[in-house]
């Protein structure tokens, strides 16, 4: 099936692509229905909107950009999606690419959760306090290789001469 998207034009997608928000996406609440689309820029992904072309959300794992980062939700969050095995469960992160690319930001607060078998969504509400709407990935990637490289040389020796 072909279906017109905001960063690839019209396109053939695979009904398997199919994501149902039930309760739309915050702020976007009568649009239910999107495709899950690989980017051309991985590791990010595209949820492009079926019922508005010029609608879609740039997602990346956040583990990507944050290797501690903890998936914190309610279980009546995981219920609604009927995620019986973790195994089932995605979980994304919406990401803001503003002019100056060195402020793209991701929001961990209100992470995406797709149950990949049923393909139900919901953006939920992050119960880990410490995640705010505006993570700056590349700080935070930053962070991340700092911190490796001081755990690499806090278990590292010389010889002694």
């Amino acid at each position: 099936m072909k279906i017109k998207t905001k960063p690839y034009g019209e396109i053939e997608v695979d009904e398997k692509q199919k994501i149902h928000f039930p309760e739309g996406i915050i702020g976007f609440g009568g649009l239910c229905n999107y495709y899950l689309l690989d980017s051309r820029e991985g590791p990010f992904y595209w949820l492009q909107s079926e019922e508005e072309p010029e609608l879609a959300f740039l997602l990346v794992d956040p583990r990507v950009f944050r290797h501690d980062y903890k998936l914190m939700v309610r279980e009546s969050d995981l219920r609604d999606l009927n995620i019986k095995d973790k195994q089932d469960l995605l979980d994304f992160t919406i990401v803001t690419v503003p002019e100056d690319h060195s402020k793209i930001s991701a929001n961990l607060m209100g992470p995406i959760l797709i149950n990949r078998k049923t393909k139900l969504a919901k953006q939920v509400i992050s119960e880990n306090e410490e995640y705010t709407v505006k993570h700056y990935i590349l700080e935070e990637m930053k962070i991340q290789r700092t911190r490796l490289l001081e755990s690499e040389n806090a278990c590292s020796y010389t010889k002694a001469k």
